[in-house]
């Protein structure tokens, strides 16, 4: 059903773990591809070993261009963007069938709901621990509880796992390697998805993973993702996020159109940011 795009550093043990809930918790057959970045770690051997799909750099590519890579070996309509320290969770695929159905179009962009275990009074993720690492990892205790949580729709679809129809990544390019190695990537990119058209930025409340948090992104040099974003886009993150997705809010249809007159103060402080910068 979905082409899984996962690019993954030197995280061997966390990349098997997602591989693995992929193949024991998903209700459908899906297309799994890693990047791997070095994969001097073992990374390389196992996927290998294991039959998988997968692109290779023999350093650390980033996320824009790892994506972007490993998506070229899509067969699938569905394309879903993962990062390797994530554990999919029962239903987490039937509930993102069930809505692309229901969708009555090929233009959306959904996202599943991430469970973490570190509180950052995040409105669109459900807080609960179940541990940090793989040693400390309770996976008896999510999947017992996993589907229990009341989690409504929310708006916003921006953070993995995500899910486009494979047309709309070629239409905008896929991730923009200008952003590497990928700070404000995900804003970039459905700001992309928005300029082609796209008003369904969703997150699905009923589709569940648990999220690590973090594995990767604490061992790169981080580019300046905020100030790409204004540049490029003329507004700043968080008026895309507030005014355009409005994520976080309840999910109530497909996005309209940002208030002209607040868009046009919005822009006067963009511009006044570009200026001081």
């Amino acid at each position: 059903m979905f082409s899984i795009i996962i690019p993954t550093w030197n995280n061997l043990a966390f990349a098997k773990l997602c591989v693995e809930s992929i193949r024991k918790n998903s209700a459908y057959a899906h297309q799994v591809i890693l990047h791997i970045n070095d994969g001097s770690d073992g990374t390389l051997q196992w996927a290998r070993e294991q039959h998988l799909d997968f692109t290779h750099t023999p350093g650390n590519a980033g996320i824009c261009m790892a994506v972007n890579e490993a998506c070229g070996l899509a067969k699938m309509d569905y394309v879903v963007y993962m990062n390797d320290d994530m554990y999919v969770c029962p239903k987490w695929d039937t509930t993102l069938v069930d809505e692309i159905k229901n969708a009555g179009t090929d233009c959306f962009m959904f996202s599943s709901t991430m469970i973490e275990p570190v509180n950052h009074n995040n409105p669109c993720v459900i807080h609960k621990d179940y541990g940090q690492h793989i040693e400390t990892f309770n996976e008896a205790g999510l999947l017992k509880e996993c589907n229990t949580f009341q989690k409504a729709d929310w708006s916003g679809s921006t953070w993995p796992p995500t899910i486009v129809h494979r047309k709309y990544w070629l239409i905008t390019g896929g991730y923009s390697i200008e952003l590497s190695p990928g700070v404000s990537s995900d804003d970039d990119f459905s700001m992309k998805m928005w300029a082609a058209g796209c008003r369904i930025f969703k997150g699905v409340g009923a589709s569940r993973v648990y999220h690590f948090q973090s594995k990767s992104t604490l061992r790169i040099v981080k580019n300046n993702g905020r100030k790409q974003f204004l540049m490029k886009w003329g507004i700043n993150q968080s008026t895309f996020n507030k005014y355009y997705i409005r994520r976080g809010t309840p999910y109530t249809g497909p996005m309209q159109e940002p208030d002209a007159a607040i868009m046009k103060k919005e822009a006067l402080r963009a511009w006044v940011k570009r200026k001081i910068m």
